[in-house]
């Protein structure tokens, strides 16, 4: 009785896996920025390397992306540092970003979070002022061959774009 028991109990299992809703495209695609990453390129102007670490979490529900610079204030603290959470709305296959750094206050606020419709290996990325305006734009681009990532930033001003930064993820290894 022990044995059909168990043997019901697998086939059970194995059934319900077997009718699990596959991963959205968005998913598939954020799948890929999981891992260990070293950040290069310009910001502000100005050349900077930084670590990055991103790893789902909380039942695979949210990416938590943390990133510090090499570069150290004069206290030796990093220059710069972000907790990014990001979210994907399965109805819609959007993504949400909530982007939290040491350049902001300790204020929540709206213009923490960005919002995209993610394409074939791009996730561009919108946040808005507190009055719905676009404020700054950064799209995470996805280069399967090399394995990489780039990360470009706008500012936004009265719909006028100037460039921010453009900054390339390499694996790890």
């Amino acid at each position: 009785m022990q044995k059909i028991f168990l043997r019901l109990l697998i086939l059970s299992f194995i059934a319900i896996r077997s009718f699990a809703a596959p991963p959205s495209p968005s998913t598939q695609l954020l799948d890929h920025l999981a891992g260990h990453w070293i950040l290069s390129g310009t910001i502000a102007g100005k050349p900077t390397t930084h670590d990055i670490s991103a790893e789902w979490i909380l039942n695979h529900g949210y990416l938590r992306i943390n990133e510090v610079s090499r570069e150290k204030t004069a206290t030796g603290t990093p220059a710069y540092e972000a907790i990014v959470l990001i979210s994907i709305q399965p109805a819609s296959d959007e993504v949400d970003c909530l982007w939290l750094d040491s350049t902001g206050t300790s204020r929540l606020s709206t213009e923490e979070m960005g919002r995209a419709k993610p394409q074939a290996a791009a996730i561009p990325f919108v946040f808005q002022d507190a009055n719905g305006s676009t404020s700054f734009e950064n799209t995470f681009s996805y280069d399967a061959k090399a394995d990489s990532w780039q990360w470009a930033m706008a500012n936004v001003q009265k719909g006028q774009r100037r460039s921010f930064g453009n900054v390339y993820l390499v694996r790890q290894k």
